[in-house]
């Protein structure tokens, strides 16, 4: 292979970069080069391949670019931590594991912005199918031979049961997958473990094709800008520790950094919003001003009890338990080391008026919280809520010329009325769940929020200050046709250039029910063969589960007051 000069360069490998890498490359003809800004994901190292593991590479500079958001206003002045991968696999190999692909009518929502008509249930479940093997179900919902092995949470442990068991007792169904049929309710969910390890997006895609002659992939190569030729991306500048900057140069320049990094790349290199440019002596290549716009993403809470019965795994998070738990996964990959604990959980409606569940709820057997600090008192459970369709948008944008230099990150969580409102009902939920009979016997009392929190008013004042994000920025380089998209939904390229596509969640035009790393794949997936000009797979018409309402209002449409908005 010419060094320097390749078909495709791939910038970022981590979830969306693996993925393609792995498409672009099966065809020998094509050269194709990954950069990325991280470490390798080496095969001894713990920290990412033992899933009870994930606390320890979030925080650390080693596997995380440690962003912070800019002081949020309706957040009490906080700036809310947010991790990102900086590993190959990038954020699917520190995440929490969690795989859903999002509710059906998501994607009817995506197809109804003008262009954007292929991008409905119908045309993307074929790839989310494409994807993956999972190995709890099958056709006509489920994928059984793609790369990434799905395994359902076991949820043994006596809290899954007796939470699955409250969830009905409080009025929810209890659904068989809520990745096929029917999404709404409470199930144990996938999960990429497969074997007690997990199962990042670079070993599922990556790993396994890294020996092609035509795939090159290099780590710890940060990309500062992309190199036009008038309105023609023909390549990157690319720097590592101690070499100067090189310049690959590339027939087509394909972004996978994430919807904090690819809009920062494209507004260091002149794609954006001029206003936003000039300021800083950055010539502008082509004036788009949704590039790093539309910022969306979840926040939760934790609402953590205390468990009367030594039931939950509060034993093993002990300094004194964590050599032997350690110990046992890597001589066999089982033990409390092979579970990422996020087995079971479930999605609900928070009011009548949605026509789709707008609350994601994560049941884990022990209180804590992501960075492995826990409550004092010993055993516990909690669940994650948070709303999923919140109408609050934000931004990432640079702030300097250096695309070493972090952007400032602004998602204005809680600044809708809506959004206030959702965030009372989610408490509401949780709480309602969690006092049901089936409990009872574990129940010690809540934790947090604690009972001292009981009016709206209480119970946004501690969202305020409690609450965290849930890891999925999304949105900021949308698909669409309108003036303020970025994307070509058709091709994945850059509009106004040439030789540049973006392939992550920042195309998203709207975040998803769930986890993000499913529909992060499912657009990689469709994306290699939108930019390989392969017919896309056709489209598979499914009869889906519908709420049986009239008149509801899709969730994330604003509207006016209601209970808790202040």
């Amino acid at each position: 292979m010419s060094e320097g000069v390749y078909d495709y360069v791939i910038v970022g490998g981590g979830s969306a970069g693996s993925a393609l890498a792995n498409r672009l490359s099966a065809d020998p003809a094509n050269r194709v080069l990954v950069l990325e800004a991280g470490r390798p994901d080496y095969w001894w190292d713990m920290f990412i391949h033992m899933p009870a593991a994930l606390t320890f590479p979030i925080g650390s500079r080693f596997y995380d670019w440690r962003y912070e958001s800019e002081p949020e206003p309706h957040m009490n002045g906080r700036r809310i931590y947010h991790a990102r991968g900086k590993v190959l696999g990038g954020s699917s190999s520190i995440n929490g594991m969690i795989f859903q692909r999002g509710n059906p009518l998501d994607y009817e929502r995506w197809a109804s912005d003008p262009g954007m008509g292929d991008w409905d249930y119908a045309h993307c479940l074929p790839y989310f199918k494409k994807m993956e093997t999972c190995l709890a179900g099958g056709p006509p919902w489920r994928g059984t031979s793609g790369p990434l092995v799905l395994e359902r949470g076991p949820a043994t442990n006596p809290l899954f049961q007796a939470m699955l068991e409250a969830a009905h007792q409080a009025g929810y169904h209890l659904t068989d997958d809520v990745n096929g049929y029917r999404q709404e309710g409470f199930a144990a969910f996938d999960r990429n473990v497969h074997r007690g390890r997990r199962l990042s997006a670079a070993r599922a895609y990556l790993h396994p094709v890294t020996g092609r002659p035509n795939l090159s992939v290099m780590t710890r190569r940060f990309v500062e800008r992309i190199v036009f030729e008038g309105r023609r991306a023909v390549g990157v500048v690319h720097s590592s520790p101690g070499r100067r900057a090189e310049v690959a140069r590339a027939g087509e320049v394909v972004l996978c950094g994430g919807a904090v990094n690819s809009p920062q790349v494209l507004q260091v290199s002149g794609i954006g919003p001029a206003r936003v440019l000039r300021p800083l002596g950055i010539e502008v290549v082509a004036d788009l001003p949704g590039v790093g716009e539309n910022l969306q993403d979840h926040l939760e809470v934790y609402v953590q009890h205390a468990c009367t019965q030594p039931v939950s795994v509060q034993p093993y998070l002990q300094w004194s338990r964590r050599p032997l738990v350690a110990l046992e996964w890597w001589l066999r990959h089982s033990g409390p080391g092979a579970t990422n604990h996020f087995e079971a959980g479930g999605f609900a409606c928070s009011n009548d008026e949605v026509a789709y569940p707008n609350l994601m709820l994560h049941f884990l057997p022990i209180a804590v919280r992501y960075d492995g600090s826990a409550p004092a008192g010993g055993h516990g459970y909690q669940v994650h809520i948070g709303p999923m369709y919140s109408g609050s948008r934000g931004s990432v944008r640079i702030s300097s010329p250096d695309a070493h230099d972090k952007p400032a990150l602004r998602f204005n969580y809680l600044s809708t009325p809506e959004d206030r409102r959702e965030w009372v009902e989610a408490i509401h939920v949780a709480r309602s769940i969690l006092s049901q009979p089936a409990l009872a016997a574990f129940d010690g009392g809540e934790l947090s929020p604690g009972p001292a929190v009981e009016t709206d008013d209480q119970v946004l004042d501690w969202v305020r200050r409690d609450a965290e994000t849930a890891l999925h920025p999304s949105c900021t380089a949308r698909m669409g046709t309108d003036d303020l998209s970025v994307v070509d939904p058709r091709t994945m390229r850059v509009h106004g250039v040439e030789g540049l596509a973006v392939v992550d969640a920042s195309v998203f035009p709207y975040i998803p029910n769930g986890n993000i790393y499913a529909p992060v794949m499912m657009v990689a997936e469709k994306a290699a063969d939108l930019i390989l000009g392969n017919t896309p797979l056709a489209a598979e018409q499914l009869e889906f589960y519908r709420r049986a309402q009239v008149g509801a209002r899709v969730p994330g449409d604003r509207v006016p007051g209601g209970a808790g908005a202040a």
